[in-house]
């Protein structure tokens, strides 16, 4: 068992070499996180319109140098949406949690009568006649939808760019990757351009932007939000959710993204007090396992394990124990057997876009490999990686009766040039495709597990890194709570980015 020391709770600047944003015209609007500012526009404190021109001026001042936010709207059309909001809060009505909040929505789901990409040049011109579920329970919660957030193309690899809007660069440092494939939306959220943003999960698209912009975001349970797939009866590796700059407006957006009972609703309670209360516990004598480089089977960057080890005595503050723990399993073989599934699944969707040499031709190399890779799978492959899915599974759930929680990284590697499409080597290690570096990522995802990224603070260049930690399927509850308690324990709580 880890020994440690209860650290300091008094706030800093979490690295020397990290600045933070001073106050200016509209910082008081836009340092308030979703919680806040929905209980401020509800009480009529402040109007829904005035946030809007606060967050539009802020966009037209941050987003330039960044890139995060696409396909923007124009101001006119918001500013009517706004004018909307506060009319119906004239007469006592309230649509819902985010009522009267900006929101833009990942270039990957569809959003009705807005372009919607993909960050692929088929689709440059794709507009949607139909919102994807989460989005439309977004637009039905009362937000105002001021665009899309850049992703990676088809969301495929975690670094965001593309060949329609380019490359979504670092909250803390413009000359490294925002993480993908949700970087235009953790890049927004880090630096005020969002309060809060959705983003999607199939191999740490969630997890990985989160940690490279020191924000939380949660990979929920998948089939807790509504399904999107072809066929509604076969498993999915993806699944939508939240990222945020504080863990109650995490919980904020989930309740509204998959609709989930389990939060008053806003006509119940007028307050988002309800989301602190929840998840407000005593988290003594919950048990993490920390599992590091998985005994030596994974690479890291040197540096990352260190910064992420050194985060663990926040865990003993709020009262847990955090042991070194160990799975007996052949990851190499876990590997293989995921490639297999990420193709079927991954590299099918794309396959007719692949048959047309015309759409061929405008498909990254690795959205083609994807492809590729499906071609030369067969049923008995896909059959047989299953079943030792199956086992990993089994796996997971006998070391889940010795800790409520796993944690590694949620990284390998710290943000890298953003000129870079992947990183070739990590800790001296050739990594042979262009996902191989987030191999951290796919040991909640083949298990179904929900995933919370927390940020752990900088490394000597002030670049971001997180943890992930990991529950049993349909917990996520538990890790928002365990976040949000670990969250009130750490020094380096979120803080918007110097953006100039």
């Amino acid at each position: 068992m880890y020994d440690f020391v209860a650290a300091s709770r008094s706030p800093r600047n979490p690295d020397p070499g990290v600045k933070t944003s001073k106050s200016n015209a509209g910082d008081d609007i836009i340092a308030l996180g979703a919680c806040e500012l929905s209980d401020m526009i509800i009480s009529r404190a402040i109007s829904c319109r005035e946030v809007a021109l606060q967050y539009l001026d802020n966009i037209e001042r941050v987003n330039p140098p960044y890139n995060a936010i696409v396909s923007l709207r124009t101001r006119d059309a918001i500013l009517l949406d706004a004018r909307e909001r506060d009319e119906l809060l004239s007469r006592g009505i309230r649509r819902g949690w985010l009522h009267g909040i900006p929101q833009a929505i990942k270039d990957l789901a569809a959003t009705k009568d807005l372009r919607t990409t993909l960050g692929s040049l088929i689709h440059r011109d794709s507009i949607p006649d139909r919102d994807a579920s989460f989005v439309k329970n977004t637009r039905q919660a009362g937000a105002i939808l001021l665009g899309k957030t850049n992703t990676a193309e088809f969301g495929l690899g975690s670094q965001t760019y593309n060949s329609v809007f380019g490359t979504t660069l670092n909250a803390y440092d413009r000359t490294k990757t925002a993480g993908g494939s949700s970087g235009g939306a953790a890049v927004a959220v880090a630096t005020g351009m969002l309060p809060v943003a959705d983003g999607s999960d199939n191999a740490g698209s969630i997890r990985n932007p989160a940690a490279y912009n020191n924000l939380f975001s949660l990979r929920p349970t998948p089939g807790g939000m509504p399904f999107e797939g072809r066929d509604p009866y076969l498993p999915s590796f993806a699944t939508v959710g939240p990222i945020a700059r504080s863990v109650k407006d995490l919980a904020m957006l989930l309740a509204v993204q998959s609709a989930e009972s389990s939060w008053p609703s806003s006509d119940e309670q007028n307050t988002s007090a309800c989301f602190s209360d929840r998840l407000s516990i005593d988290c003594a004598g919950q048990r993490i396992g920390w599992l590091g480089d998985l005994g030596g089977y994974l690479s890291f960057e040197p540096g990352v394990l260190a910064l992420c080890e050194k985060a663990l005595p926040f865990f003993a503050e709020i009262g847990c124990s955090v042991d070194a723990a160990r799975i007996d399993y052949p990851f190499a073989q876990l590997w293989s057997d995921w490639v297999v599934l990420r193709a079927w699944t991954t590299g099918g969707a794309l396959a007719r876009r692949y048959a047309d040499p015309g759409k061929r031709v405008l498909m990254k190399d690795e959205a083609c490999w994807e492809v590729e890779q499906a071609a030369r799978v067969s049923a008995i492959d896909v059959f047989e990686a299953s079943g030792r899915r199956a086992n990993w599974c089994k796996a997971l759930e006998k070391i889940f009766d010795q800790y409520e929680f796993l944690a590694l990284p949620s990284a390998q590697c710290f943000p890298f040039d953003a000129k870079l499409t992947w990183p070739r080597v990590v800790g001296g290690r050739a990594m042979d495709t262009y996902h191989r570096w987030m191999e951290v990522t796919i040991y909640a995802t083949l298990a179904g597990c929900p995933a919370v990224n927390l940020p752990v603070g900088f490394s000597g260049d002030g670049l971001p890194m997180g943890i992930q930690v990991i529950a049993r399927p349909n917990n996520d509850l538990n890790c928002l709570r365990l976040a949000h308690a670990f969250e009130q324990a750490i020094p380096w709580r979120p803080t918007r980015p110097d953006s100039r």
